[in-house]
């Protein structure tokens, strides 16, 4: 049974208008039926709200039976897209802190001063420039990966 059909079904046997269902759950009668006509879904958190009122379990009002409908699967893509986004974002810190860990190198290695002491051992600090070329390249990696990952996942939905 589709959401729609399973809302539809709860809203009747409460005896209950779409308008005063819509009241009940504080939206409007227009989103009611687009819900009941599969015009569009709820989110999660309204999910949640019409089974707290209703005194129904998640799993009668997503499944509504046994199989998997356009509920179930709204909220599976909307999962994954949340997922994606997270590794999106934390992919992007990494990459940045990564660039800023290098510049932070060079800008040490530029401010610094060698010098030769009196024995005659120079003191310098050169392991900052491989150090520095090491962190950008890691950083400028992790956004190519990305980029690549993101064209893929462009060119497999258009398949």
């Amino acid at each position: 049974m589709e959401f729609g059909e399973q809302l539809k079904k709860i809203r009747t046997a409460q005896q209950l208008t779409q308008a005063q269902f819509a009241v009940r759950i504080n939206v409007t009668r227009q989103a009611v039926s687009n819900w009941e006509n599969n015009r569009n879904l709820p989110d999660l958190e309204m999910v949640i709200l019409i089974a707290t009122i209703f005194n129904l379990s998640l799993d009668e009002l997503i499944l509504g039976g046994t199989h998997v409908n356009n509920m179930t699967e709204k909220l599976i893509k909307d999962g994954r897209e949340t997922r994606r986004a997270k590794f999106n974002l934390i992919t992007v810190l990494i990459g940045a802190f990564l660039l800023i860990l290098g510049v932070v190198c060079f800008l040490i290695k530029g401010n610094s001063v060698e010098y030769v002491d009196s024995t005659g051992l120079l003191h310098e600090n050169f392991y900052l420039l491989p150090i520095g070329f090491a962190f950008l390249f890691a950083g400028l990696m992790v956004f190519a990966v990305m980029g690549l990952k993101t064209l893929v996942g462009i060119f497999r939905t258009k398949k």
